[in-house]
């Protein structure tokens, strides 16, 4: 019988080739506010407790008792949602120290006293106004109290420095939530994909991957920086998490 000839393979001189799959790139920067435009929040929280003879974990610690009253689970949830005015905020905040310390405490702004000597952080501001004027879009996505507009707006005027304003006491939700990224991406013109939220809180960067974003979790403006040159040359990035949502 005659044998049938079957071709031998050489697997080191055959590669099968595939196309790796298409990665949309980053058209929309998305960039928070407190943290990332300005010093850390752990510096801003210092220098306020040290005005008020305050150790931080003793403000931190009324500050808890009052947003467990409002069944919340963020520290800033009840302002910046809002569920509650910051007048009647601090009042409770004060009877709470009250209440641990034994001393009344004076609280009559928290925007102006949490702003006061805030700077604005130059080199992340640099970063954006660049990428503004190589054409990107740049949005600012904010969970932010009502009180507190006017002092962040002296600070960043948005016209100068941002395509759009996505702010959570504005849109009646916040971060982490889904429906404040698609917003967002709707504001910008996109989808979710081609977006790419920057953020120092890792809670809300995932929220933004489980929403379809990119994210970068900020820790400094050079490391951010270059993380989101990477993602604006087509750069995978953080992958988006499959959406449970429908």
């Amino acid at each position: 019988m005659r044998r049938r000839w079957q071709p031998t393979f050489d697997a080191a001189s055959i590669r099968v080739r595939q196309r790796s799959p298409k990665v949309r790139t980053v058209t929309a920067v998305w960039t928070d506010f407190g943290g990332v435009l300005t010093a850390p929040i752990w510096q801003t929280m210092n220098r306020l407790c040290g005005r008020l003879g305050l150790a931080p974990a003793t403000l931190a610690t009324a500050i808890w008792k009052v947003t467990e009253q409002f069944g919340a689970t963020d520290l800033m949830e009840p302002l910046d949602t809002p569920l509650v005015t910051e007048q009647e905020w601090l009042r409770r905040v004060k009877r709470a120290l009250a209440e641990d310390t034994g001393d009344m405490v004076e609280l009559t702004s928290l925007g102006e006293m949490w702003f006061d000597g805030r700077e604005a952080n130059a080199a992340w501001v640099g970063t954006l106004q660049r990428l503004r004027r190589q054409g990107t879009f740049v949005g600012m996505l904010s969970n932010m109290p009502p009180a507190w507009d006017v002092y962040w707006r002296r600070m960043t005027p948005p016209r100068e420095h941002f395509d759009d304003v996505v702010m959570s006491f504005e849109v009646g939700y916040r971060k982490p939530r889904r429906e404040i990224f698609d917003l967002a991406a709707r504001r910008a013109g996109v989808d979710g994909i081609d977006c790419v939220l920057v953020d120092d809180m890792e809670k809300n960067c995932e929220g933004a991957v489980a929403a379809g974003w990119r994210a970068i979790h900020f820790t400094d403006a050079g490391t951010a920086e270059a993380e989101l040159e990477h993602l604006l040359r087509g750069g995978h990035g953080f992958s988006p998490a499959p959406s449970t949502r429908p």
